[in-house]
């Protein structure tokens, strides 16, 4: 059994990672995370998370060309120049179709509850998402635990509808993010955390906060 030491460690040696081996990721290893994945808590257990998964090339590439149609408008927007736009959509497109396995994760909406008002649908939507985030998680660490890297690509959020017609699924579907996985080609340092006394506040009294 797992001592606490050692959790802490594989919780903690967990880094985002962007380069991979060209080596594919077997199948089988893949369902076993998604399957790690879907035990994360949801909202009334509804278990709202989708996932699309993409190894084949042709449907990478499909997928970063409709993406990178996208994301050329919206640097436009910005009012990039030319070349820096063509920089950062090249790199884009690459980050796609070199990873070994890219995983869509999706919300879907169907099965959660409604309600007549604003307020709690919001709320609603609000704790489907959370509940997408943690199924997102471990699925990251879940790929740790298989000796793979990850990392979390946030870029569908701004293209849901074109990542939708790219990958064929439901309208009732949401893209809220990407994971690019495979075996690891680099070994990216520990970042910087910032201290515990910035980001906690212990209540210990009705009365008193102690930070």
């Amino acid at each position: 059994m797992t001592n606490t030491v050692d959790l802490r460690t594989f919780l903690r040696t967990r880094r985002s990672i962007r380069r991979f081996k060209s080596a594919p990721v077997p199948e089988s290893i893949l369902r076993d995370i998604l399957h790690t994945a879907s035990f994360a808590p949801s909202a009334h257990n509804r278990q709202p998370w989708r996932f699309v998964v993409l190894t084949d090339p042709d449907a990478k590439q499909n997928l970063s060309d409709s993406m990178a149609e996208e994301f050329e408008r919206d640097l436009e927007k910005d009012n990039l120049p030319p070349d820096k736009i063509i920089k950062l959509v090249n790199r884009s497109r690459e980050r796609i179709t070199g990873a070994p396995a890219v995983i869509l994760l999706c919300l879907d909406m169907t099965e959660m509850d409604t309600y007549p008002d604003a307020r709690r649908k919001n709320a609603e939507y609000i704790i489907a998402t959370q509940s997408a985030a943690n199924a997102g998680m471990q699925l990251l660490l879940a790929a740790h635990a298989e000796g793979l890297g990850g990392v979390w690509v946030c870029s569908p959020m701004f293209a849901q509808e074109i990542v939708q017609k790219a990958l064929g699924i439901s309208k009732s579907w949401e893209p809220q993010a990407m994971f690019l996985l495979g075996y690891a080609d680099e070994s990216p340092a520990v970042r910087e955390r910032k201290p515990l006394d910035e980001i906690i506040v212990f209540q210990t009294k009705q009365e008193e906060i102690v930070k």
